[in-house]
């Protein structure tokens, strides 16, 4: 008998990482809500995230920045602006936020001299990216709305379709 493997897609691990690091960034800019503790461990988590979604698209990255000053749709330039002002502003979230860590570094013996400077950064810094991501999050509407159809919505639908007759019964006898 022969075992059937499914190709993972890429869209849908891109969908899943990108709906994972937007739910943590929720959480993570509400740290009155979360907790310092799991504000400042998601924080981190969320910087490796980033830069697991950045590895997945660096084909992407690299093409468009190479056609930047070429000839290229406007939405793709938008989008490649954005995307640096969120990878600086999240760069700028993330150093900020060691250098101000109560509670994640000092627990693993780092201690930075943090100041006033450093958290009103943060601050704005993470102001900042509520409103980059809230413009991310709109570009991309078309495929979220989409992608949750073709991967949640669509599957569960599929799965619940009756199977054509005969269908059944071969399944039954595997």
């Amino acid at each position: 008998m022969k075992q059937e493997t499914k190709k993972v897609s890429r869209t849908g691990v891109n969908f899943g990482l990108d709906a994972a690091v937007f739910v943590a960034f929720l959480v993570a800019t509400a740290p009155k809500f979360s907790g310092e503790v799991i504000h400042e461990w998601l924080g981190i988590a969320l910087g490796a995230a980033i830069v697991t979604h950045l590895l997945l698209h660096w084909q992407w990255i690299v093409k468009t920045t190479q056609r930047l000053f070429k000839s290229m749709p406007l939405q793709q330039r938008i989008n490649h602006v954005l995307n640096t002002l969120l990878f600086v502003d999240f760069t700028l979230i993330i150093f900020t936020g060691l250098m101000i860590s109560e509670v994640a570094l000092p627990s693993l013996g780092i201690r930075l001299s943090s100041g006033g400077t450093w958290k009103m950064l943060h601050q704005s810094a993470s102001d900042v990216a509520v409103y980059l991501a809230g413009l991310h999050v709109a570009l991309h509407w078309r495929w979220i709305v989409s992608t949750i159809n073709r991967y949640t919505i669509g599957a569960v639908m599929a799965r619940l379709r009756p199977l054509p007759v005969g269908v059944e019964h071969a399944q039954k006898e595997v």
